[in-house]
């Protein structure tokens, strides 16, 4: 079981060290970036619970029920009870807590259509709730100032703060103990952030909880959990597993990370029609109503931090650039080679002819910019079609007429030389290169003042209404700095700042 670290004494009446805990609680959704994901935003904290049986700990292997196929992690901060509480109030509810550390909410999507939303057989097995592998104390702590992060096998897959969660602690406490005893060592774990997924036998899934702004950085260090293949079948007796593709792509957390959407990032090269999702205006004004800086933290909340073209400037700074990406590669140039591919209706005019409405039209010159990779009739050609814009890591040719075009081009600096000096036009609608960023087909590119970033499609929708909500708190925010308060405990907001935002927040409405 955990210990507690030596960040400083519990209180009277708090456990020293987690022992076997009456009651396990669980919050359904509580971060945004999940509750965007699930596609749905509860006005209230809802919950199950799981059995005490299902505790372990750090380093116990934790086993795929034999014929199952989706064991999913969520990598969760977990509230140690740690005194007999009933009926407090939201603002006292963080008090009645000793300590915190890392859960794993374990379970398998098989046996979700038995439970009829208990969770019970679904993520109730022994060993579906390791916690630990310490205890902080929660003396100095801020409760909306944690991180949460999960790796499978040592490759980041969620990262969140409790800065913005639905639901805070002391609330969560609160709401339970209006009909609820809570006792010493209750466990109350409370929400997973986006990137929870499957693994499988052979897996590592490692969760951590910090306090980065804290005195110390405290930490509990890695909840390590070992994923291997049980043995023992069900019985007839009982309910057996059963998946469906709605199941195996609510366990994914997208049809396309499930193998079931045919644009797949494990398909070499997918087609812009196979895209998951339509980039309407309505969506593509909600993306223009966020910066690329935003977009970029939450993709970084996500584990994506290689996201934005980088280096090149724009004939329309001033513009806003959204559209799905088309892409074009060249290749050093060869002689042989441009006498092959060079000459006539070559990959680049059919890359330029074929442009749609809202495309943008990447290029990968490999940073090249000894010559230009596309000049005024082309850049043209491409308005006409009604391109949304062009972005090239190469040189543009008759800069001037190219800037006075009505769409943006992002480029990496004037040449007046042709195509030919440096490169070929090789091929068109494959994953290239462009500005250090890979991009496939049918990804998003948002481009403003600040530059380029790219976007998968699968997580677009999710990835804009968490930026929405993030520009609202630091609308917020900005506006309390510019009447006079300091940064400390409002950027991030603290609890108390939190609630002066829900206040502001109904006064705007």
């Amino acid at each position: 079981m955990p210990t507690t670290t030596s960040g400083g004494a519990a209180d009277a009446g708090t456990t020293p060290a987690l022992a076997t805990p009456g009651k396990i609680i669980a919050v359904h959704l509580n971060y945004p970036s999940r509750a965007a994901q699930r596609g749905r935003t509860p006005e209230q904290p809802s919950y199950f619970l799981k059995p005490a049986s299902s505790l372990s700990s750090s380093g116990t292997p934790v086993d795929r029920p034999d014929g199952c196929e989706l064991l999913v992690f969520e990598g969760e901060i977990a509230l140690v009870i740690g005194r007999r509480t009933r009926g407090v109030s939201p603002a006292d509810g963080w008090a009645a807590v000793s300590h915190v550390t890392c859960a794993n909410d374990f379970g398998v999507y098989d046996l979700r259509y038995a439970d009829k939303g208990s969770n019970l057989r679904s993520k109730g097995a022994d060993g579906f709730t390791p916690v630990g592998p310490t205890l902080l104390p929660t003396a100095g702590l801020d409760p909306a100032a944690l991180r949460i992060r999960t790796w499978v096998n040592g490759t980041l897959a969620q990262e969140d703060t409790t800065a913005d969660l639905l639901f805070g602690f002391g609330r969560l406490v609160a709401d339970l103990s209006q009909l609820i005893t809570l006792e010493p060592g209750d466990l109350i774990l409370t929400g997973t952030p986006a990137g929870s997924s499957v693994v499988g036998p052979g897996d590592t899934v490692e969760v951590e909880v910090d306090a980065p702004g804290a005195p110390g950085a405290p930490r509990t260090g890695r909840l390590v959990s070992p994923i291997r293949q049980g043995t023992v079948p069900f019985g007839a007796f009982g309910a057996g597993p059963r998946v469906d593709d709605l199941q195996r792509t609510e366990a994914w957390g997208s049809a396309e990370a499930a193998g079931l959407a045919p644009a797949s990032a494990a398909t070499p090269e997918p087609a812009p029609a196979a895209a998951p999702f339509d980039l309407t205006s309505e969506l593509k004004a909600q993306i223009n109503g966020v910066g690329t800086a935003t977009l970029s933290a939450q993709l970084r909340k996500r584990g994506l931090n290689a996201v934005s073209i980088d280096g090149l400037g724009s004939t329309r700074p001033g513009a806003r650039l959204v559209g799905r990406a088309r892409t074009l590669r060249y290749i050093p140039a060869r002689e042989d080679l441009f006498e092959s591919h060079g000459g006539g209706y070559n990959a680049q005019k059919r890359a330029f002819d074929s442009l749609g409405p809202g495309d943008v039209l990447v290029i990968e010159a490999r940073g090249e910019r000894g010559t230009g990779t596309v000049g005024d009739i082309l850049a043209l050609r491409a308005q006409v079609r009604g391109a949304a814009g062009i972005v090239t890591d190469g040189g543009v040719r008759d800069l001037a007429a190219v800037a006075a075009l009505d769409i943006p081009t992002y480029h990496a600096g004037p040449h007046p030389a042709v195509l030919g000096r440096r490169h070929v036009p090789w091929d068109t609608d494959l994953t290239v290169a462009c500005g250090g960023a890979s991009v496939q087909p049918g990804d998003v590119i948002v481009g403003d003042a600040d530059g380029l970033i790219v976007i998968p499609p699968h997580l677009v929708e999710e990835v804009v209404a968490s930026a929405i909500v993030q520009e609202r708190e630091e609308t917020f925010i900005a506006a309390m700095v510019a009447a006079g308060h300091g940064v400390d405990g409002l950027y991030p907001m603290n609890a108390e700042w939190r609630a002066s935002y829900r206040v502001w927040q109904e006064e705007q409405a």
